[in-house]
């Protein structure tokens, strides 16, 4: 338990997102509820995609497009196979412009649309609800430029996330988010979403990462908001209404974004603890003593490692217990960072804060460790219909949730666990069942957002509002927030042919209500 070695774990997680994905089909014998009919959802008032809607598209786009129910499928589900749109048509252009003149044409139209990225939310923010028009911007994929001396990188809305990791670690820069999701998710949806990740802890949010944008308005205005300045204090910062909006306000086509240099010594370490209040005393003496170099800090529970060690080769080197705690540490000093790492294990040792901990010594184990971490969703999936949902709470009401709601849905889900990113308040909750329920989506929903609201935290920490939560947001904002968000809503999108049904309540006809 006192030997440390520095360790790269970037490249355990290349491709893996796309290997749940594909378990996602694999695994799942549940059909896929149509979300307008499973949710009771009344269609707005919008037009339908004609035979001469797809002639305009095609001069548009060309080639780069699909009608096919078969190649269009895809688009209408989400990954996790909980809801299925009825789009189709999919649009895939090359270029802002392209971007603008599909939106200006589906605008004259009254035709809704929803931008795509990854597709991986899991909030429903990214799949049609009806017959929307879907726009993949999966072909807008380049990289404008990279500033190495102010780090600085400008690319499009398509680029995968994990490709601009990998090409910036190649410049001595990393990303300032990080995801499972990564080998799938571009960078303009985790733009659109706000994304967060474990590296949250350590660079913050893509409100004060992000420096620029391009965006398309509904009706096909193209708005610059790009900048490649840290420092810009003219008029009002009109890029952080985007940040996080989901699409509903415009779709981002460009981003620029500012690149943290990129750590040259980076440990892990896996603990385990046995009570909640121990770990959050953890907690707490990790970002006092190792606070200048920790780069994760996650949390999970017994539910959540015994339901990976079930359905994957991985086994638990702690053995049985409560409460685990995964620290990775990334500094520019690796004997530095070793020796604090070393001294902090130490003291939660003879504190008793911990039962038991060990170190990666080789890259087979550094797998196995933030395996247990990132193979949850396989895991999940494997187990059966999975119901997900992203809060934040203070740290003192983290855990309770979970205990009260798995014994609140025992009798109809098979686990319920508890896991996610401690070091930022953000609890992932997830339960699952053996198919989907009505019954048992009524126990979770809106129980868990009440219980949240009362104890002031946030229905979503980290996801976004999507199809799923957006009848919810009153249980984390006020009612005045809410109708200036409306108004901010109808003065972009004044048809509200953007993404509808997300983010805001459900509205059906031309004005938010």
């Amino acid at each position: 338990t006192d030997m440390f070695v520095r360790i790269r774990w970037s490249s355990f997680k290349a491709g893996f997102f796309n290997y749940t994905r594909r378990l996602a089909r694999r695994y799942s014998t549940v059909e896929v509820p149509v979300t307008a009919e499973y949710y009771n959802v009344k269609r707005g008032p919008y037009s339908s995609v004609t035979s001469g809607d797809v002639g305009v598209f095609r001069e548009i786009v060309g080639s780069s497009m699909y009608t096919n129910p078969y190649d269009v499928e895809p688009y209408n589900i989400d990954w996790m196979r909980n809801l299925k749109g009825q789009s189709s048509v999919v649009l895939k252009p090359k270029t802002t412009s392209q971007v603008s003149q599909i939106l200006k044409h589906c605008d004259e139209r009254n035709l809704a649309v929803v931008a795509q990225g990854g597709n991986t939310g899991l909030v429903g923010g990214s799949t049609p609800v009806f017959d929307e028009v879907v726009i993949s911007l999966s072909s807008m994929n380049k990289v404008i430029s990279l500033d190495e001396i102010s780090g600085v990188l400008v690319c499009e809305a398509g680029c995968i996330l994990e490709s601009l990791s990998n090409m910036v670690n190649d410049k001595g820069f990393v990303m300032p988010l990080d995801l499972a999701a990564k080998g799938s998710c571009h960078i303009g949806g985790n733009v659109a979403t706000n994304a967060g990740g474990i590296r949250f802890v350590r660079y913050g949010s893509l409100h004060g990462n992000v420096l620029g944008v391009n965006v398309v308005l509904a009706n096909g205005r193209v708005v610059d908001l790009m900048s490649t300045m840290r420092k810009d204090n003219t008029g009002y910062d009109l890029k952080q209404l985007f940040i996080g909006s989901e699409g509903t306000l415009g779709i981002i086509t460009e981003v620029s974004i500012l690149l943290p240099p990129k750590p040259i010594a980076e440990n892990v370490a896996f603990m385990s603890c046995e009570s909640f209040e121990k770990v959050l005393h953890l907690c707490t003496k990790s970002k006092s003593m190792i606070g200048e170099v920790l780069s994760a800090l996650e949390f999970m529970d017994w539910q959540s490692v015994d339901l990976v060690t079930r359905h994957t080769e991985l086994s638990n080197p702690l053995g049985i217990s409560p409460f685990y705690v995964l620290i990775e540490t990334a500094g520019s000093n690796g004997a530095h960072d070793e020796e604090k790492l070393h001294g902090f294990l130490e003291a939660a040792f003879n504190e008793d804060v911990i039962t038991n901990g060990l170190v990666a010594t080789d890259s087979t184990k550094v797998k196995a460790v933030w395996g247990l971490r990132e193979r949850l969703v396989e895991a999940q999936l494997k187990e059966g219909v999975v119901y997900k949902y992203d809060i934040s709470l203070p740290l003192a009401k983290f855990y309770e949730i979970v205990e009260v709601m798995r014994d609140r849905v025992k009798h109809l889900a098979k686990c319920t666990m508890g896991y996610g990113h401690i070091g930022d308040g953000n609890l992932h909750l997830n339960v699952v069942g053996d198919c989907h329920s009505s019954e048992l989506l009524q126990l979770i929903e809106p129980f868990l957002f009440e219980w949240t609201a009362k104890h002031k935290g946030s229905i979503s920490a980290e996801h976004g509002l999507g199809f799923k939560k957006s009848q919810y947001i009153y249980h984390s904002k006020s009612k005045e927030a809410v109708s200036l968000m409306k108004d901010i809503k109808n003065l972009y999108d004044p048809k509200g042919i953007l993404n509808p049904y997300k983010t805001l309540p459900y509205y059906n006809h031309s004005k938010v209500a």
